[in-house]
Parts: structure tokens; sequence; C-alpha cells
């Protein structure tokens, strides 16, 4: 359901189905069924799944655009946001009922488990930068890391040329 939500949320976005979003889709839709897995029907379970394909999307848009986080992959999207959506989902979407304690703590723990990784991470990725670099060089950037790091290129077959 993440996957085909994904691909049709970045097809209306950008006028054609992206690959990328797409498996991103996918991840974010096991990623957000896993806090519930035990406790939301197969209904409930797809619509996690369909809501978190969309989420993935917007928030890669969001992370990469508006606040300008140098995330590849889609890491943070995948995991951070749509582990938190699931994390809520699985107290939205109990198969018991709905539940405003159930809810409350499931927000409490999203909210404790970002006060403790946010300040953490901050702080060690300002170490990193200021001790061995959080980047490569632009050089070593557009010769891929496999170059600068071992010598050789990975895909030699698929060599970019004219880039400058």
């Amino acid at each position: 359901a993440g996957a085909v939500s994904a691909m049709i949320t970045a097809w209306v976005m950008y006028g054609k189905p992206e690959a990328s979003m797409t498996l991103n889709g996918a991840l974010a839709g096991l990623v957000a069924i896993t806090a519930g897995c035990a406790n939301v029907s197969v209904t409930s379970s797809v619509i996690i799944g369909l809501i978190a394909g969309i989420l993935v999307v917007l928030s890669v848009v969001f992370i990469d655009k508006k606040l300008k986080v140098d995330d590849p992959v889609g890491a943070v999207s995948v995991h951070g946001v749509c582990g938190a959506f699931g994390t809520l989902a699985a107290g939205l979407f109990n198969a018991e009922g709905f539940s405003a304690k159930v809810v409350g703590v499931q927000l409490l723990g999203i909210g404790a488990a970002f006060l403790w990784v946010f300040p953490l991470m901050y702080i060690l990725f300002k170490v990193i930068e200021k001790t061995i670099g959080l980047r490569v060089s632009a050089e070593e950037e557009k010769d891929g890391l496999d170059v600068g790091e071992h010598g050789l290129e990975a895909y030699p077959d698929f060599t970019l040329t004219g880039m400058k």
C-alpha cells in the first residue's frame, strides 16, 4: 500500500512515477505498520501503509527543500517521520477500539524518543563536523566515494562523463 500511494503521490507531484520514491513508500509502509502489527486489522494496516506512502514523499520534499537536510536516501522520512506516524497509528487504529489513553501513551513515546535522539545526534554530528567533517570534498563527491576510498570505480560501465 505504501509503495502504491508513494508512486501515485510522486506521479501527481512530478508528472511521472519515481522509482526511489516508490521504493521508499514500500519501506515507509513497513516501518509504519511495525508498531501496530499485532493490534490493528488488515484494513487498518492497508490504510496505515497508504498514509505512510504519502507521508514519505511529502516529508522527503520538506526535509530536502525546506529544511535543506542532506538525506539522499530519505532515511529520516522513512524511519523518523513514518516511524513516528506508525507509533501514533498503533493507538489510533487499535482493533480493540479508540482509546485516548493509548494515543496519549503513544504520543508520549514519540516525544520521549525525539527528546532523546535529536539533542544527542545534534551534539554527535557537531562533534563529527568539527573533527573529521561530515562531507567529502566536492571532487570526491563528483568522482564517487569508491574512487576515494578504494581507488577504483564500483560500476565502471556507468561512469558519468562531461560533469564539471
